[in-house]
């Protein structure tokens, strides 16, 4: 169903060419369209969409809209208190007789399937395109008149194309053989499901042999071609969650890589980054409704610096207590985690909260029939990418970086030489923390945030860090891109159980015969 907005609008555009285009609705398809049974009105439907024109359009958005009466023969649209005559458009009287037209579920739909056909009389070719691949998806063969009409008079090649299909899909069940062969032709050429479903359709009752054959063919060219998209969709849908492994083991690639700091609390970090981008995305739709496409520009510092601070606060107070000690580390955060946990359930309930995508990461782009790639997850990759030539610039070639690898190296050595580790030590958890806030904030633009949100990664990315290489940048890089295409690929034939205990199987294997990772370290080296 459309929005009030747009069907205002539509009606406004129509209403506005009804003054100056040749009236083709007429009083005695009006007054069929409003009584006598459905299967009668829905042939004056039919017949009036033949010879359709803005007034038809007017009339029929009315009677979806609830506006039109009826009072013996006359027929009125009454909107705003005042009643109009549907075919001439004019102000007339309106009598107290009139009663509300009632249409069934049945003519309702009907009506919306006419109203969507006679968006090709817009101007806009925008709206024209949308209303000709509508119709192919779902063809009715009493809307060709409608079809015909517009390939007429259609200049914009893109609409006409995808005009033509809609033909196709359509004609694709009529009596005349040839008709159905250059249909089937036509529907071959489309390569989509839509059309891969018709001809599948007219295949199990077709009986001309010609036709039968182009049929065929045409499944194999569609399907060669949707074997193409399904494949392009896997890699990218592998993709994708390799940057989000690789944006949650970044953090573990220094808490745990550099520092050697097994933090179970980790998903947990990311949790208060979600929460974080939570909370701002609140306060914007409180305070600044009209800047909310940009709440999440404040959302990305705030969610660092939150798990930051947390991260940072942990450090001082448990964990620098405890370096060269993994197995108390280990239980150590993993307390911290249930403590965070439900330090959150206090705060925000246990109930997950939905945090809302800013319109412009909202849709994808087409890239296929059957291929569509989500702006949301298209900006988490640039997003993982951009993290990560940051976090590589900040370890090689600044002063705090310098001093991380440094301590890392040889910690004696660096506090000989003046560099204050304890303060290091905190600077690179933060920063770690603060990573692992990151990645929160872009989680949440993929799913809802609640408690558990980082349960379900810290895992996964310890494996990325230990396929990649304890303290290897490069490695971590690699390892979550590869393990994520593996995965999704394997899901496809084992299903996500299997695939998940195939992946494991395979680290448990590379790491017996290779313990350094993909990438050694020479020492404890943090070069990136």
């Amino acid at each position: 169903m459309w929005t009030a907005r747009i069907r205002l609008s539509f009606v406004f555009l129509f209403t506005c060419l009804s003054l100056s285009a040749a009236q083709a609705l007429t009083p005695t398809q009006a007054l069929g369209l409003v009584q006598g049974e459905t299967d009668k009105r829905l042939e004056v439907l039919n017949q009036a969409l033949q010879e359709a024109d803005a007034s038809t359009a007017v009339f029929l958005q009315a009677m979806a809209d609830d506006l039109v009466k009826l009072a013996g023969t006359q027929v009125f649209i009454v909107r705003e208190g005042k009643a109009y005559d549907p075919v001439t458009s004019a102000e007339v009287g309106l009598t107290q007789a009139a009663e509300d037209v009632v249409s069934n579920n049945r003519m309702r739909g009907e009506i919306d399937a006419a109203l969507a056909a006679l968006r090709l009389l817009s101007p806009d070719g925008s709206i024209r395109f949308q209303a000709a691949m509508a119709l192919a998806k779902e063809p009715d063969a009493a809307k060709l008149p409608l079809i015909n009409k517009a390939l007429k008079d259609e200049t914009n090649a893109q609409v006409k194309t995808a005009l033509v299909l809609a033909k196709a899909a359509m004609a694709i069940s009529v009596s005349d053989p040839q008709e159905r062969l250059q249909a089937a032709q036509t529907l071959g050429q489309a390569k989509s499901p839509e059309a891969q479903l018709l001809l599948n359709q007219q295949l199990s009752m077709e009986t001309d042999p010609q036709v039968k054959s182009q049929i065929t063919a045409s499944l194999a060219t569609i399907k060669a071609a949707l074997a193409w998209g399904e494949r392009l969709g896997v890699v990218f849908t592998g993709i994708s969650l390799g940057s989000i492994l690789l944006l949650v083991a970044l953090g573990l690639a220094i808490t745990y890589g550099l520092m050697g700091v097994i933090n179970m609390a980790h998903g947990e970090l990311m949790m208060v980054g979600a929460y974080a981008t939570y909370v701002v995305q609140v306060m914007f739709r409180q305070y600044l409704p009209n800047a909310f496409d940009w709440y999440l520009l404040a959302a990305l510092p705030m969610a660092f610096l939150t798990a930051a601070v947390v991260g940072a606060a942990l450090e001082r107070s448990v964990l620098r207590f405890l370096y060269g000690r993994p197995l108390e580390t280990l239980l150590a955060t993993w307390g911290i985690s249930l403590i965070l946990m439900q330090a959150v359930r206090t705060l925000f309930g246990a109930q997950n909260v939905a945090v809302e995508n800013p319109s412009w990461m909202s849709g994808g782009i087409q890239v296929l029939a059957n291929l569509s790639l989500p702006w949301n997850r298209i900006f988490i990759v640039l997003f993982a990418l951009a993290v990560l030539m940051g976090m590589s610039l900040l370890i090689s070639q600044t002063r705090l970086g310098l001093f991380v690898r440094g301590v890392t190296q040889n910690r004696a050595i660096a506090s000989c030489m003046g560099v204050n580790t304890a303060r290091i030590d905190t600077y690179a958890f933060a920063l770690g923390s603060g990573i692992a806030g990151l990645a929160g904030c872009a989680l949440s633009q993929i799913g809802n945030v609640g408690p558990d949100l980082g349960q379900g990664y810290i895992v996964d990315a310890f494996m990325v860090v230990v396929l990649g290489g304890v303290g290897q940048l490069a490695g971590t890089v690699y390892a979550a891109l590869g393990l994520g295409v593996m995965n999704k690929f394997l899901e496809g034939w084992t299903g996500a159980v299997l695939a998940k205990i195939a992946v494991l199987v395979f680290i448990i294997v590379f790491i017996q015969k290779r313990p350094q990772g993909l990438f050694a370290m020479k020492g404890r080296s943090a070069e990136a």
